[in-house]
Parts: structure tokens; sequence; C-alpha cells
């Protein structure tokens, strides 16, 4: 007889428990055994006032973030709906079926707040290197270099020549990056080298062409990884340099090659 499912149902008491759940081999229960944040909450302590309302756990907002990374969830407003919603990513977070799960804006506050000024995503970084090498994950015997271009969400046609650039900007008025932009060029070091284009939208931007095509403003990312196990050690998306960056190099797909931008 074909049996159908009783609508409405109404239960009192539930026996439900997320760790029966989460299979072994699961890659959040994976991560879960050897992730150590332990030290989040003393680095951020004197980023927090000592009286208030209680803030949202950093450690809660470290775990959603790793979780977004290792499922290619790149929207933070989609990140709080799939943690909403997966029992494996509550678990993970340490969320029961019942906890509200953290606004979006959160991330934004924090990422451009207590989090850049303690730079605690550095922290995390050296310590997950630090903890790959206790293991010997990383042999330190070869390294190699990906550096990759990405696009960025700034408008082509919003851009005006690099000398002279910081007369467009009213530091009362701009954007947080604008902001930034131009205080580093109030300090010691110039932000970043000179190009042809500085984007009014978001200046440390680098206008490019490496793909070939038409250019465009982008982010350059550098990572040094150890040959082996493929893990990433030193990131250099922040050094300044005097030499050109791999942005800088325009492919000629007729002569199959790259062209220096000194001419040589």
């Amino acid at each position: 007889m074909m049996g159908q499912l009783p609508a409405n149902q109404q239960v009192l008491f539930y026996d439900f428990s997320l760790e029966q759940h989460i299979p072994s081999d699961h890659l959040l229960r994976q991560i879960d055994q050897v992730l150590d944040l332990c030290d989040v909450r003393q680095h951020l302590c004197s980023f927090y006032s000592p009286t208030g309302r209680p803030s949202i756990d950093p450690e809660l907002m470290i775990r959603m973030l790793i979780v977004g990374y290792c499922y290619g969830i790149r929207s933070e407003r989609q990140l709080c709906e799939e943690v909403h919603l997966n029992l494996g990513y509550r678990w993970f977070c340490g969320l029961g079926l019942e906890d509200e799960v953290p606004d979006h804006s959160t991330f934004c506050k924090n990422r451009h707040g207590r989090f850049r000024d303690s730079d605690l995503f550095r922290q995390l970084f050296d310590g997950v290197v630090h903890r790959c090498m206790t293991e010997g994950l990383v042999g330190g015997e070869g390294f190699v270099i990906d550096a990759s271009v990405i696009r960025a969400d700034a408008n082509r046609q919003r851009g005006v020549p690099a000398i002279g650039a910081d007369a467009h900007f009213d530091a009362s008025t701009t954007t947080r990056p604008i902001r930034e932009y131009l205080d580093a060029l109030d300090g010691d070091v110039d932000p970043r080298p000179v190009h042809s284009n500085v984007s009014l939208t978001d200046p440390q931007t680098q206008w490019t062409a490496a793909t070939g095509g038409r250019a465009f403003y982008a982010y350059s990312t550098n990572y040094l990884m150890d040959i082996e196990p493929h893990v990433a050690v030193y990131d250099k998306s922040n050094a300044h340099t005097d030499r050109f960056n791999r942005s800088d190099f325009i492919f000629d797909a007729n002569d199959n090659r790259y062209r220096c931008p000194a001419g040589k």
C-alpha cells in the first residue's frame, strides 16, 4: 500500500544531535580536528570594549569564513544563508538548530575594523603555516610562485591619469578605499607603483592588459607555495618594490611572448 506523509506534523519535543548527522569523512569534520583558534580571542582582546553588549564571537565569524573559502561561497550574504540552512555548516560553526546566524553586515564591519586593525588574518595565516611546518607538511626544499590577476569591480571609464590623481579626491567625502589611498600618499611609502591610470572608484587597483585584451582595473596576487604538499607559505599581495609586476608585462599574441614595459 502506498504511504503518505501526514501533513502539519506538530511535535512538542525533538531528540536531535547535530554531531550524529555529520559523517566521519566530512571535510569540515576533518578540518575541525586540526583547527586551533584558541588564540583569536586573546589576540583581539584589546580591540573590544570591556563594557557594553556582548559582540558576535570572533571565532564564529572565522569559522564561517573558512566554510565560505572551502565551498567557494564568495558572497557573505549567501554565506549567512547557507550556514542557516546547512546542518554541517552549523555544526562546524558551533551553532545549534535554534541559534541565530550573524548578519552579513557584521563581517564587513569587522573586516574593515577590528580584523584589519589587529592584522588578524595575517596572524592566522602565519599560524597555519607554522602548524604545517610542525607536522612536516612543508619541506622547505623547493618553492613555486603562483600569480593571478583578479578583475576589480571598478568601471574602466572612471579613471584619471596617474600624475596629479590625488587632486580628484576629497578625503572628507570619499569612500574607505580612497581614504586609505590618500593616507598612503601622505606616508613615507608610495602605496603602489605608478601606472598610467588611477581608478576613481578604487585607487588601489592597477590598470593592466595582462590578459591580452582591453585594459581593465585589477588586483595582483602572488603566493609562494611549497612544491610537494602545495601549501601557501608567503603572500606577496601587499609587497611594494621597484620591480615591475606581472600585470605590467603585455602579452603579444603575434610573437607569442610578453613585452617588457621598459622595452627590453
